[in-house]
């Protein structure tokens, strides 16, 4: 039991087991609600012990959508240790369909290390880093853009730990086969999953693996070989369970998010209209694209020039635009060799 949240895992049951996490939280309809998480588990023995988790925004479904069906795949006896699987971690936002969830408007990535006594993304939070993490060696956290926004499909690291550790953290990434991948600069306070991964002593990975709301056989098939590929990675099982064994992957693009001059922010209300799209390759000066104003329409369009040289990594899907809305971002491609030095 843990203040503000229920739970009846077992964690030394080996074999296939469905239960919840149980926050109270009173609401009009229900002065006795609880909000009810869903959380598998598949044990087998002693072994690698993995922390697969998707909906950590409600409106990112590769990951909720194949990690319910890797539950129901999964065979104990084909597997040494074990996987806790969180298919839809902030699940009032799932259902609800949002990024945050209804119930608080809390964003559970920007709500660690949370708050055992808070609102319940906080709770949720608080004994995902404190209780759950721990009891891991690897943290896999699934993400994609979301509702408003198209991503490049990469994988994340933070930029935390020993120089073994983020070498550690660098290994499982590259194995993943994802096109690219990139280190994040968000420091050990940051409140995300994996900055609270890295505080629990824990490898923390995550990664964009789509976007706009939906899911395309595409997104769909590189998230579950990058499922597959981890777990083969750490030893869990020796072969794929979501999808066919398909030719080694390519090296691993590394990229670098450490300054907000990566990216172009809306600094009114205005219609966005991109000139490049993710994926592509831009120098500093380069057009970005053209902000429209229709309430204003005898006067041209701005014309938008990236500040600082990369790959785009994301851009808004909405072209209707406020004050504060990324619109586009790039990412600066590093060496492998650069990233271990500085934690050095």
């Amino acid at each position: 039991m843990h203040t503000g949240l229920y739970h009846a895992l077992d964690f030394a049951a080996d074999g296939k087991s469905l239960d919840f996490l149980s926050i109270p939280f009173s609401v009009d309809r229900s002065p006795y609600y609880q909000v009810k998480v869903p959380v598998c588990r598949v044990r087998n023995g002693a072994g690698p012990r993995v922390l697969l988790m998707a909906g950590n925004h409600g409106d990112e479904y590769e990951g909720e959508l194949l990690l319910g069906r890797l539950f129901r795949r999964l065979d104990p006896a084909r597997i040494r240790g074990e996987v806790t699987i969180l298919p839809a971690t902030n699940a009032p936002a799932v259902m609800a369909a949002r990024r945050r969830s209804p119930l608080d408007e809390g964003n559970l990535n920007r709500a660690f290390p949370g708050d055992p006594a808070g609102a319940p993304t906080f709770r949720l939070a608080h004994f995902l880093e404190h209780e759950l993490f721990p009891r891991h060696d690897v943290v896999f956290d699934l993400h994609s853009g979301g509702t408003s926004m198209a991503h490049l499909p990469c994988a994340l690291i933070e930029r935390q730990g020993t120089p073994d550790r983020l070498g550690r953290a660098l290994e499982l990434m590259q194995a993943l086969g994802m096109p690219y991948g990139f280190v994040a600069e968000n420091g050990a306070t940051a409140p995300t999953s994996m900055a609270a991964a890295a505080r629990a002593g824990v490898i923390g990975i995550s990664g964009e693996f789509g976007g706009g709301g939906t899911v395309t056989p595409e997104t769909m098939a590189y998230t579950a070989r990058a499922i597959d590929n981890l777990l083969i990675a750490v030893g869990l099982t020796d072969a794929p369970v979501l999808s066919a064994a398909g030719p080694a992957p390519t090296p691993m693009q590394l990229l670098q998010l450490d300054s907000h001059r990566q990216a172009i922010y809306a600094l009114r209300r205005g219609w966005f209209e991109p000139a490049v799209d993710v994926g592509a390759r831009v120098a500093a000066g380069d057009l970005a694209g053209w902000f429209h104003d229709l309430t204003r329409l005898d006067q041209p369009e701005e014309e938008l020039r990236f500040q600082e040289a990369g790959i785009v990594i994301s851009r808004r899907l909405h072209s209707d635009s406020e004050a504060g809305d990324c619109l586009i971002q790039v990412a600066r491609p590093v060496e492998e060799a650069g990233i271990l030095a500085r934690a050095a």
